[in-house]
């Protein structure tokens, strides 16, 4: 009798089947409930019936948990930690078929009797019949389904290799649960005494453009922070503009010269980061008045391949320094053309300098409570809550306008790159070979495009190239914070290969069946078992 429980191509996708039916949109109950359900399905495995204590919760915050499962070789110490996230982003988009948007063998069904209101190329792979289709099939959880077959078959079959298998919340917004693990995961190796080989996450390959239909591995992911910046004018009424000046009017002039600013952009090993754009840009008047507004905020997106925080922070300081010495030369010219004096020249601080400022002025404890006024909103989240405290003290700190305030929002992921290591040159020359074996070829991408949790782990900088993060984020230690020394501690390359899929984040999201059911099985097993 056969004693696996997921080792058919048939089995895995029944239990991808069941763990995509728990629905678990980030910052939902579902991603709450996720964690227990993954609990007891391991618990269905002999190995942790035996070592219950080897299966574990660990808390992510807002009620969600990290789930790990140690397989422990007696004679082991070497360690492969298998990282995957459980949460799933919103489903809205699928309309009248978002009922059936998390259980993939009726939603196929359901498309098939209607396979022209697809997008062509969705429409054609529906037709083939070799993709399952629903939210979070592929990103990621066939990543944790190949996960819990592999550990699975190592602790029946007894590897002499462990294996940590360790799956998260949150890594759709924040990655509140990774930074969680990253702690749990130095006591675990501290505990157990293992030497961590490798750091392996199964996120699907992505495709490089629209057309892309070629596989990849991954050794690296790409990074990414989010300069942000308040800008503080001066109020006056519509009917007398020049004695004041928009907030709206100081943000055009940086955001005019953040958006696909090259200077932000990097290349390495041939691979080059998309260029900056923004993702926020808001006045903060709450209601129509004929005041005009006169505080605004902004986001930014820069991705990373080697600069660190504190690298960034320059060159948007630079930035806004340059953007802001231009309005004022325009803001001159204007002021000389109505014969106006004006409200002064717009200068650029950091938040560091802001509070530095506040803190003199109105005392810690006053500082303190204009933050707690923004954080305890519930409803806003880090990076709102992080502008408002900003406005906060700016308002208490009128003196020091007009000025545009920088500082960074949440989240924060270092690029990760270890495409040099030797173990890791060596198995992605052995993945090639094994994808020949099913006439597949595949690929290696040095930085993965899609952002992941790899990002916390083989963390290196030669100095602070955090300090500029933790000194200018105004949430940190409060709603946000990052182990940075864990991280570094978390030595070990890193490796991303998954299985094949389409249109992730969108209502066509599907997965390739037998990339994930019959390929990738054999070829993450025979990965580990190179490994011993």
């Amino acid at each position: 009798m056969n004693q696996l429980l997921w080792d058919t191509p048939e089995k895995l996708r029944a239990l991808l089947c069941e763990i995509v039916s728990w629905n678990s949109i980030t910052l939902t109950e579902g991603e709450t409930t996720f964690a227990p359900k993954a609990l007891d399905k391991l618990r269905e495995l002999k190995y942790f019936q035996e070592h219950p204590s080897h299966l574990q919760l660990h808390d992510a915050g807002l009620g969600r948990h990290v789930v790990t499962g140690l397989y422990k070789h007696p004679e082991a110490t070497e360690t492969v930690v298998l990282i995957s996230h459980f949460d799933t982003v919103q489903t809205e988009e699928y309309g009248v078929l978002e009922p059936l948007a998390y259980f993939p063998e009726e939603l196929t069904k359901k498309l098939m009797e209607n396979p022209t209101d697809l997008p062509e190329s969705a429409r054609i792979d529906l037709e083939t019949g070799k993709y399952l289709f629903g939210r979070g099939t592929m990103d990621m959880k066939m990543g944790l389904a190949l996960h819990m077959q592999l550990i699975e078959k190592a602790s029946v079959e007894e590897w002499p290799i462990n294996l940590i298998l360790t799956t998260v919340p949150d890594e759709e917004v924040n990655s509140a649960g990774m930074r969680a693990a990253v702690t749990q995961l130095v006591r675990i190796r501290e505990e157990f005494g293992l030497t961590y080989k490798l750091f392996l996450n199964s996120e699907p390959s992505f495709s490089q453009s629209p057309t892309d239909i070629h596989e990849y591995i991954y050794s690296g992911t790409i990074g990414k922070i989010m300069p942000a910046a308040l800008f503080y004018g001066k109020e006056t009424h519509v009917g007398e503009p020049m004695k004041g000046m928009t907030a709206n009017y100081i943000a055009s002039y940086l955001t005019q010269r953040m958006e696909w600013n090259p200077l932000f952009c990097e290349t390495d090993l041939g691979e080059s980061t998309p260029l900056p754009v923004s993702l926020q840009q808001k006045d903060l008047k709450m209601s129509y008045s004929t005041q005009t507004p006169y505080r605004a905020v902004a986001l930014y997106n820069v991705f990373l391949l080697k600069r660190t925080a504190s690298e960034v922070m320059d060159l948007f300081e630079q930035v806004a320094n340059e953007a802001m010495s231009a309005l004022n030369e325009d803001y001159q010219l204007i002021c000389d053309r109505e014969q106006v004096k004006g409200v002064g020249n717009v200068k650029v601080l950091r938040y560091e300098q802001l509070l530095a400022y506040a803190n003199k002025k109105l005392g810690s404890e006053e500082v303190e409570r204009l933050k707690r006024e923004a954080l305890q909103h519930d409803d806003w989240d880090d990076r709102e809550k992080s502008l408002r405290i900003v406005d906060n003290l700016m308002i208490q700190c009128q003196e020091l306008a007009p000025a545009t305030v920088i500082l960074f929002a949440p989240p924060y992921y270092p690029a990760v790159n270890t495409s040099d290591h030797p173990l890791v040159k060596e198995l992605v020359e052995l993945m090639k070979k094994s994808a020949q074996t099913f006439n597949n070829k595949i690929d290696q991408i040095h930085y993965f495009n899609g952002i992941c949790d790899l990002s916390y782990v083989n963390y290196e900088d030669d100095g602070n190239g955090w300090s500029a993060f933790e000194s200018n984020t105004p949430v940190w230690g409060d709603t946000y914070s990052i182990p940075f020394e864990d991280m570094a501690q978390l030595k070990g390359p890193v490796l991303n290969v998954g299985p094949f899929g389409k249109d992730a984040h969108q209502k066509t999201e599907r997965l390739h069946v037998d990339s994930a059911f019959v390929e990738m099985p054999v070829m993450l097993e025979t990965l580990i078992k190179s490994l011993y």
